[in-house]
Formats: C-alpha cells, structure tokens, sequence
C-alpha cells in the first residue's frame, strides 16, 4: 500500500497543487519560496496535533473572496460557498495488503485499488453570520480593520470546522464523499513523522545540560526500554544499576551522616519517627538522561560531542532521529504492543545538508535510501531481521536546496517545485516526465541528464541562467558583470542575483525543453560563426565538385550562412541577412530568451568574441601587446598604412591561446573597476537585459 499522489488546495502558494510520491523515496527541490516548507506544514497541519491552521495559511484569492463578501456586507452564505484548505492522498493497495483500515474508505469498487482520503478545514456556512456579527463588533472599535484582521486576533475554531472524507473524482472534479466519523482509525492508515530544518544542533558551549546528541541517546534509550527485542540487554543493565545501588547503600550513611543526624536533633512524637535513610536508587531511563554523554574517538582519546564541527553533529543527529522516528512507526512500545504499524508511514526530512560540506552531502543521500530500505524490511544494521513486526510500508520524502544532494540522487524520482509568480501559486514537476519532451531525441536526453547529475546541478536552483560556449566566457563574465555592476549602480547588482552560468559549448540548443521546463530567465551568448561554400578539390561520383562550409569574414561577398548551432536551431526562421543586419540581440520566448551574438559595432561587424574585443579595445591590447601571453605575431599590430590588420586578421593570426588571451585581459585591467577595455556591446545588452 502506498501513495501515490498528494493534491493539496488554496494552503499558502498551494492553490492547486499535485505531487507525484515514489513508493521509496522522492526527493524535493526549487528554489527558496517555492512551497516546500509549505508542503510539510499542512501534512503536520492535518496528520498531527502539533499545530493549528490561521487565517494567514489560505491563499490569497481566498482570503480576497472573504473580504469581498465583508465589503458587500454579505450576512449569510450558501452551503456552495468554498472557503477551505484541502488535503487529499491518493493511496493505491494491492492483493496481499490487509484492508481492515482502509475498508471504510472504499466508495467505489469499480475503481480498482485506489481510495482518496481527504482533510478538510472549512469556513462553516453556519458560523459565518456568527463571524460576521462579531466582526461587526470589533470593526466600531478599530473601524480601520478588515476582516482579515479580525480573523489574526481571534479564535478561528469558533469559525472554521475540520472534516476527514472519504472521496470519489472524476479527474479533478468531486463526485461524491463520505464523512469518515472514526478518527481513531486515520493513525493507523497514515503515519507521518518528520525531521525538520531547524534541529537541535549547538556546539557553542560544551558545558550545556541539554547537548545534542547526548540528548538523542536518552530519547534512544527511551524508546527501546520496553522493547521486546532489547530486554535482555536492558535487563542486563538494570542488573548492574542494582548491584551499584547495594555498593552505594554502604557508602551514602558515610556521606550524609551530619544532616542525617541533624534532621534527627529535630526530633518526633514517637521514637525513631524524625529518623531518615538515603538510598540509591538508579533507574536506567534517568540515569541515561542525566549522565549519558557522546564523544568522538580520535586516536584512543575522547573529545565531547561539541568540539566536532556542526556538519558532523548534523548528520549525526539526524541518524538518530530517524532511527527514532522508524521506531514509532514500527510502534514497539509493549504498551501498544496491540498495535501494528499503519498501513503507510511517511518520513519527511527537510534540508539535511545544514551545515554540511559537499563531500558529506554526497555520502548522506547515497547512503539514506539504503538506511531506509532496511528499515522498511525490519533489517537491522547487521543486515538481520528483528522481527516479522518489523516490516512495515515506508515512503521517505527528503527536501533540499543542495546541488550535490540533487546530482547525486536518482533522476527520475525528483520532484521540482516552480513557483508562477504572476499567478501566486506553486506547481510540481516530475523530472522524469522531461523524458517525454526529448521523446524523439532520446541521444539528447540521455546527454542532458549525465550532463545535470555530473556537473551543473545547480541550475534547479538558479533564478536566471547564462548558456555560454568555453572557458573564455567563463573567465570573462564575472568580470563584465562586476563592470557593469560598477558602472550602473543597479539596486539588485548582477553578482548579488542567482544567476548560474552555464558552459555548454555547441549544446545550448538541447537545453531548450530543460530550461523552459524549469521555467527560468536564460540568456545564450555565443559566436556568429559566418561561414561561406568553397571547392574541396575532391568530386563526386557525377563528377561534380564538392564544397564544404568555410569559416570567413561577416562581410564577405560570399558568406551564405552561420555555422553556430545555437543561431542555426533558435534563429532558423530569420534569413541570414536579417541575421547579418541586425544592430540588436534576438528576444524570444516572451522575453524569457536572448539570444546574443556579435552584430555591427564601431564601424565593423565581428564573427567571434576576439576579434568583436579587439574591435573595440585595440589600444588596450596593442598597449599590453609584449605582456600578454595569449598572443602571437604581436608584430601585426604595428602594421600602419595599406598593410594595417583588422580585427578579423589580428583574431585569426595573433591569438595563441583564447583562455590564455582571457586571464591576460582579466590580468593587466584596473582591477578597481576595469576602465581599460569595453565590454562588446552583444554581451553588454545581454547582461543588461538579465539584470532586469
């Protein structure tokens, strides 16, 4: 048994929103604000007793649907009236699972081996001229206002009702639904426990009571000590705590002798009765509470739990929370010891890479799926079965922000959170439905994929993007940013935005269908590549020549097309001389996409990064000509009268090495602010159009 999908509606930016589950593990990432903490309050909301619902956790079209009805002084509101927070799990179970739990939610039998169990928490049609009078009230006193005010201050259950249903849809409609009476039985359905962001982990002063994980071992030890599986060991240890107890018996009237005989001084109304014993005695549960401390071994010398580093404590801290949280869900308190575990357990854990570096992140998530899968087979850490109790149905839900957990996590059970601004609302997307978008470029897909998982997966995480062609806009782009960043004085610099940059050499164009998948901001910079036909001097089996495709000047008479893929796949509905003519960068896609390539600048129209640099800072490199160590044939810039070179001849001829050339421009600038040379005005306008 298990879920598979949850849809949750109008909580926060979940307006509408849907989440496919793996039946192991899923693994949440987007960017801040994109709902994931959202996503693990309303599960909290609605499957535990931890927190309440506010006004503030409707979504904003709900709350501007209540004021509305306050400004037209609506009193009384149908039973049609949608005012609520929803909830739903679509759980699948198969042959062998029991459905002694589920049996009730089970409306439709035609609809194989699937139920909808759903929460709801409402504003009562029948409370709502009761609110309404009240506000009326508080309104006279604080007649500036709302009801949304109102609503802050108040008690909402007065107000608003909470409902669990049994559902039957037709797509996303609501046939028909069940109210389910019996409450008791949604524990044993769904069990959901989590380990949030902000933990316990301190290690600011060692001489702290309450250490972390001296604290969890206490916890540990609580949840085991009436376990069946441990008794022997846990009777072993109250064994020793009493032989301790008989050995202190025999000292403590040493210690305590002098109050002992003051308290007797006082004396009594019947002999011996102002007479007192000290005694032992240990219990295993405060002895550990109190006493138990964790230390690292380095070297056959104990450190405490706290001079270790907060990545270490983290990681530690969370094995323990979750060997926990596994423990409630297999419920082996023998107090409950009539209680199986639910029918589904859910472990939420968010962001586990706090303070962790990224080596440690790696082995996290390549190791917390193995954790997992032995605890839902009741496998101990010896690879054992503890129990047929043991087993039970587990389903881990891990959120992050980190690219190194993302790359190293499977592909397709990722789940991207993407917030539609202009629309106010989150949505989901599965990864592994981005195979159906290459699904004719299946090469391209498999391209993409290794491509994000090995070196750039922090593009999930970016709010803009820049697809660039090699290291020599790699080295220079920062440094043009800082530039223009000095020169304009934006509010929101360049540098200070969440713009990952992108080396793809001639691949930009199989990130399209990726990049609008994500839904980000992107800009393309690349070289026009002009290229004209020429003879290869070879012929073909008719005896006509053959010809292949030549890199040449932008303004040669023969140039006929571009040899740049990027230009070729996203500009192919411009001929090459609007291409050629151009004076502006290309906007697609809305004004999502630019497309940026050299166009004609003083006085002459460049076909690559160098000669457009060159073009438009030749004093600067000819002034730097013996320095730089990317060049080649530096005489040529000495050239004057008909031999002169121009950019074209000095790009093709004296540069050496292009990221030598790079590192040399970065090298011999003013590094204050890089006065010394101008940006080309194909990459200035790209920057600027990002900036925005």
């Amino acid at each position: 048994m298990e879920i598979r999908k949850i849809h949750i509606k109008n909580f926060r930016l979940l307006e509408d929103f849907k989440l496919d589950l793996e039946n192991n593990l899923s693994l949440i990432i987007g960017k801040n604000n994109t709902g994931k903490t959202s996503l693990l309050s309303v599960l909290e909301k609605f499957l535990t007793d931890k927190s309440t619902f506010s006004i503030n956790d409707f979504h904003i079209n709900q709350i501007k649907k209540l004021e509305k009805l306050e400004k037209r002084n609506v009193i009384n509101i149908g039973k049609d009236f949608d005012f609520k927070i929803q909830l739903f799990f679509e759980i699948f179970y198969h042959k062998e699972d029991s459905l002694k739990n589920i049996s009730s939610l089970i409306l439709n039998l035609e609809d194989e081996n699937k139920v909808i169990l759903g929460f709801e928490y409402y504003l009562n049609p029948d409370s709502y001229s009761n609110l309404m009078q009240e506000y009326g009230l508080y309104k006279s006193e604080n007649n500036k206002k709302n009801i949304t005010d109102f609503l802050r201050k108040t008690d909402n259950k007065r107000f608003f009702k909470m409902e669990i249903k049994s559902f039957i849809f037709d797509g996303d409609e609501i046939i028909s639904s069940q109210v389910i009476k019996d409450k008791n039985i949604i524990p044993k359905i769904i069990n959901f426990q989590s380990i949030k962001a902000k933990r316990d982990v301190n290690n600011s002063d060692s001489n702290r009571p309450d250490k972390t994980l001296s604290k969890l071992s206490s916890d540990y030890y609580e949840s085991i000590e009436n376990s069946q599986q441990e008794q022997v060991t846990i009777n072993k240890l109250n064994k020793e705590l009493g032989n301790t107890d008989e050995k202190l018996n025999k000292i403590y009237p040493s210690v305590f002798k002098d109050v002992i005989k003051k308290v007797e001084l006082f004396g009594g109304k019947m002999p011996g009765e102002s007479s007192i014993k000290i005694l032992s005695s240990l219990q295993s549960k405060n002895i550990l509470k109190e006493n138990t401390s964790v230390f690292y071994d380095q070297s056959n010398f104990q450190l405490p739990e706290d001079y270790h580093g907060l990545g270490y404590m983290n990681l530690f801290a969370m094995i323990f929370e979750i060997e926990l949280k596994c423990k409630k869900f297999r419920r082996e308190n023998e107090k409950l010891d009539n209680q199986i575990p639910a029918d589904i357990n859910l472990l939420f854990i968010e962001e586990p890479e706090a303070h962790m570096h990224p080596q440690m992140q790696h082995i996290f998530i390549k190791n917390i799926s193995k954790i997992l899968e032995n605890e839902k087979k009741g496998l101990d850490s010896d690879g054992n079965r503890v129990s047929e109790r043991s087993i039970f149905n587990l389903q881990g839900i891990v959120t992050t922000h980190s690219s190194h957990i993302t790359a190293e996590s499977d592909f397709d059970t990722v789940k991207y959170f993407y917030k539609v601004a202009k629309e106010n609302k989150v949505i989901c997307k599965n990864l592994k439905d981005l195979k159906n978008e290459y699904s004719t470029q299946t090469q391209q897909y498999e391209f993409l994929k290794h491509y994000l998982t090995l070196n750039r997966a922090e593009l999930f995480f970016a709010d803009k993007a820049v697809l660039i062609e090699g290291d020599t806009e790699r080295l220079l782009l920062p440094v043009m940013m800082v530039k223009l960043d000095n020169e304009n004085k934006f509010d929101l610099p360049l540098l200070s935005q969440n713009i990952s940059i992108i080396e793809v050499g001639a691949y930009s164009h199989i990130f399209e269908k990726f990049i609008d998948f994500i839904g980000v901001k992107y800009l393309i910079i690349t070289d026009f590549d002009t290229c004209k036909k020429v003879e290869t001097g070879e012929f073909n089996k008719k005896d006509e020549p053959k010809f292949e495709n030549k890199l040449c000047r932008v303004d040669d008479p023969e140039a006929s097309g571009s040899l740049n893929n990027a230009i070729r796949h996203f500009l192919k509905s411009y001929s090459f001389d609007v291409l050629k003519k151009s004076k502006v960068n290309f906007y697609l896609k809305k004004n999502s996409l630019c497309i940026a390539f050299q166009h004609y600048e003083n006085n002459y129209h460049a076909k690559s990064f160098e000669d457009a640099f060159i073009n438009l800072n030749r004093k600067f490199v000819s002034d730097n000509k013996t320095v730089f160590r990317g060049l080649k044939n530096i005489k040529h810039f000495d050239l004057e009268g008909d031999t002169v070179k121009d950019a074209y001849d000095l790009a093709e001829n004296c540069i050496d090495k292009k990221t030598h050339f790079a590192l040399d421009i970065i090298y011999y600038s003013s590094v204050e602010n890089y006065t010394t040379w101008e940006i080309p005005l194909y990459i200035k306008e790209g920057l600027l159009w990002l900036q925005k």
